[in-house]
Order: C-alpha cells, then sequence, then structure tokens
C-alpha cells in the first residue's frame, strides 16, 4: 500500500477531491495546513501562530494500493496545476500495513 500526501493551493482543493472521489479514491483526509517553500504567496504574510509559514495549503492524505499510486498522483497534479508558482508538492510513501480499529483486523489488501 503507498501513502499520497498532497500539499495544494485551497483554491484548488475541491476540484481535486471531487476528480478523486469520482475516480474511486473515496477515503481521504483533509486538513487545512501553513507552509512554507520556495515560493511565497503573493501578499502572504506570517501566521499570527506560527511565525515562520507564510503561504495557506491543504494538505489531502490517502492510502491506495500500489497498483492506484500512479492515477492518484496523475490526478492530483492534472487538478492542483495552475499557471502560478507554487502549486504544491505531492510525497509517496510505503505503508507496511492498516488496522481496523473497532475490530482490530488488517486491511492491508481491503484498501
Amino acid at each position: 500500500m503507498k501513502e499520497i500526501k498532497a500539499f495544494i493551493k485551497p483554491k484548488r482543493a475541491q476540484v481535486v477531491i471531487e476528480a478523486l472521489s469520482e475516480a474511486g479514491f473515496q477515503s481521504m483526509t483533509i486538513s487545512q495546513a501553513e507552509g512554507t517553500g520556495a515560493h511565497k504567496a503573493k501578499g502572504a504574510s506570517p501566521s499570527l501562530d506560527f511565525h515562520v509559514t507564510d503561504s495557506p495549503v491543504v494538505k489531502l492524505e490517502l492510502v491506495c494500493q500500489n497498483e492506484e499510486m500512479d492515477k492518484a498522483v496523475q490526478l492530483i497534479i492534472g487538478k492542483a496545476k495552475t499557471p502560478e508558482p507554487g502549486d504544491g508538492i505531492i510525497y509517496v510513501s510505503e505503508i507496511e500495513d492498516a488496522f481496523r480499529i473497532k475490530t482490530g483486523e488488517s486491511i492491508r489488501k481491503q484498501v
């Protein structure tokens, strides 16, 4: 299994989430976040809570089977890309296993 973490512009989040859902990626976690990177958003300023951040971002996380990873990554890239710089970044990690809290059963092949 693979875990995909995508940090994207907030204005592209709805389009990306809808496209992933339509493609069969139903389970994902979406969080509002702040980040810092090479690109500084126009008019961005440090957060009141964190004095090192300069850009609002949406963090999207999902887990999928290995063979579905390329499809999900390409879909995110296609829907999150804009003509402006600083569109975000995607990280892909290996997931060894996952367990349902209610039953304790492994869902390695069910995702």
